[in-house]
Formats: structure tokens, sequence, C-alpha cells
């Protein structure tokens, strides 16, 4: 009976050290899959692959982003540029009428925009100052004249010994002085702007009238009056302008970057705000030596042919150049192009839903597209709507463009 109990208890203590042996097992095991690294080959498989540079997109993302591919061009590239600019007068046909010598406006006979002939009368002086130098110059011609009779008088009585040779040459040195004071004060009429045939009727008439009248320096057209009748007007002041239209100065500036387009008699377009369906042609005349330190940009000058006189001073204008066409070159949209790591980028499509983060090397801008030197080759095609969003994407995995 004592031998049959002590083996029950035996029993039970056996089994429960199987049982905490068979917990420890159990929790040493539950610990063990708590440490063990989680399986991540299938995350993995979801992300793009940054190792190989490329940037894959489901067909939802696609569907999101609509993103529009444009294939590289190749081709001939002309080189377009265009510079703001204002229609000037040709200064070289460009007159500032004044006047010499003071005095009052007895007449007006021009108004703005009338059409005048050369030599054409404008307006009508009349000078104190000039009725001063025509009668001094009266009163040179009256010496001169008496000086002259002296001396033939003083020549016939010498040859008749009545006077001694040093009266003769006195005379004779009269004379001469009085010439010389005849010429000064015609010159001085001359420097007043009197022309000779009002010499010649002072001369003739042997009166003053102290006008002085304005005149036309060559065909053209009155588009500045500054004088009314009655006014007293001085030298200092300009009294009319009369511009020869038939020709006209475009003047434009051009920025820095675009001065190596430019060059001296190349044929350019012109075209103004008031005629915007209208091309004028012209050609380059001259080209600034020195650039506006304030502005960085370059004076030019285009003479445009007006014959019909409508480009008029002061309208606003583009000057249109374009350079020499360069063949064969590579061209994408600028929409297509995008800031990199190491510089600009395009995203070529290897495959749909497969684009490729690629740096490029460009060259010049021509209006909507840009010229690129290396990176891509023709017929690829890039992304242009949407390239920004792709940018973020490629950022976010974080994938290098390919070299």
């Amino acid at each position: 009976m004592v031998h049959t109990c002590l083996n029950q208890r035996t029993l039970r203590l056996f089994a429960q050290v199987i049982h905490g042996l068979a917990v420890c097992v159990i929790l040493a095991a539950g610990i063990a899959c708590e440490n063990k690294p989680a399986d991540t080959s299938t995350v993995k498989q979801d992300l793009p692959s940054a190792r190989t540079g490329l940037l894959h997109l489901t067909p939802e993302e696609l569907s999101r982003m609509q993103l529009e591919l444009v294939s590289v061009a190749q081709g001939q590239l002309l080189s377009h540029r265009e510079f703001p600019a204002t229609v000037q007068a040709n200064q070289n046909e460009l007159a500032e009428v004044t006047t010499l010598i003071r005095g009052r406006v007895m007449k007006v006979h021009v108004d703005v925009g009338q059409d005048v002939k050369n030599g054409a009368l404008l307006a009508m002086l009349h000078s104190v100052d000039l009725g001063v130098a025509e009668g001094a110059y009266l009163k040179a011609g009256a010496k001169l004249h008496e000086a002259e009779l002296a001396h033939l008088r003083a020549k016939d009585l010498y040859e008749n010994k009545a006077i001694s040779l040093a009266e003769l040459q006195r005379r004779e040195a009269a004379m001469k002085t009085a010439r010389a004071e005849v010429r000064e004060a015609q010159n001085r009429l001359q420097l007043l702007g009197v022309p000779t045939d009002e010499i010649n009727r002072l001369d003739r008439e042997l009166t003053i009238k102290a006008d002085m009248p304005l005149r036309a320096p060559f065909d053209g057209r009155v588009i500045t009056r500054n004088i009314t009748r009655g006014e007293v007007v001085e030298t200092e002041q300009k009294l009319f302008t009369v511009a020869n239209l038939t020709d006209v100065w475009v003047i434009g500036n051009v920025p820095e970057k675009d001065v190596r387009f430019i060059r001296k008699d190349q044929k350019v377009t012109v075209v103004v705000a008031a005629y915007p369906h209208a091309i004028f042609s012209g050609t380059i005349t001259y080209v600034g030596d020195v650039l506006d330190p304030a502005t960085r940009t370059m004076s030019l000058r285009v003479t445009v042919p007006n014959p019909d006189r409508l480009l008029k001073p002061e309208m606003f204008a583009i000057i249109s150049v374009l350079a020499t066409p360069s063949p064969d070159v590579l061209s994408v949209p600028l929409a297509a192009v995008q800031d990199g790591p190491a510089g600009k980028m395009v995203f070529v499509q290897r495959e749909p839903g497969v684009f490729e983060p690629r740096p490029i090397k460009l060259g010049n801008e021509e209006g909507d597209v840009i010229r690129v030197l290396e990176g891509v080759k023709a017929g690829e095609q890039v992304v242009t709507k949407g390239s920004f969003a792709l940018k973020s994407e490629m950022e976010r995995y974080k994938i290098e463009p390919s070299l």
C-alpha cells in the first residue's frame, strides 16, 4: 500500500517537471519569433528600383498624372531674337530751326504736320539788332565809296605832281581800310543768317528792313513748332523742328547674352503696336560699342524705309532678328527640362510606365524649344506635361539620374 502511494507521488512530480519544460520551450520559441526580422521581399517588389535609376509607375499613377510625351526633334533650327525699341526720326535728316539774333515774331507761315520744301519760309522776325548791323554795313559801304573817290583824286594829283607820294599812299591805305570794314560788316550779316539776296538788296536799295526770315533747311515735315506771333524769341530757343521721315531710325536695346547674334548691315524686321499685322524691313546701321552699365544692354539702330509715313517718332516697336540657321541640331520643348541633382535633365520613356531621368547639356533657347547638345537622341520620347510630378516621384524614392 505504502509502495503504491510513493509511485503515484513520483509520477505527479515528473508530470509537473515535464509541463514546466514545455512552457519554457514555448516561451523561448515566442521570443525567437519576435526577434526574427520581418520578410520585406514583398514590399521591395512594389518600390521603384533606385539601383537601376528607372522610375516605375503603375497604370493608376499614369492615369492620375496625365503625362504628355514629345519626340526629340532633329533638323534646322532658326535663332530668333526680339528686342524692344522705339521709332525715332533719322538724325541725319533732322534739323532744329533757330534764330541767330534776337527778334520779334511778325508772322508764322507753317504749322505742325505741314510738308515744306527746301528754303520755304517758316516765319518772319523783326530784329532791332539786325537793323543796327544793316546800318553798319551801309555806313561801311558809304565810307568805302568816299575812300575810293579820294584815292582816285589823289592819284590824278600825284600824276600831275600836285601832291607827294606819301599823301597818295595815305589815301590808298584809307581805301583799303574802308574795304576791310565793308567785308567785316558783310561777314557779320552773314553770321546773323542774312541771305546773300538780302545783302544784294541792301547794296541796291540802301534801305534798312531789319527783317529776318526763318527758312526750311531741306525738304521735310514740320514736326514741332514752338513759336507764336508777337513773342520775342532768343537765340537759344528751338523754334521749329523739320524732319525728313522718308527713312526713320528704330532704336533698340540688346541684352548682353544676345550681343553675339547682332552684326552691322544685317537685315531685320520691325513690328509696331499701331500696325500689328504689318512687317517693316530694315537694316542694322549701327551697333553699340559699349554696354549700358545699369541695364547691361547694347544700343542697336535699324534704318527703316518709310515712304508712306506710317512709322512715326516715339512709336513702340519690336525688332526681330533671325540669326544664321543651325542645321541638323537636336531640340526639346522647354517644358520637358527640369533641374536635377547635377544640372538640367529630362525624363525619357524607356517603355510604357518606365521613365529614365537623364542629365542633358543644353544650348540656346529658340522660342518655346531649347537646343540639346548632349544627353538624348533623335526620336526618343521625353515627358513635357507632368515632368515636374515625375521629378517629385524621383526625389521621393531617391533615384539618381543615369549618366
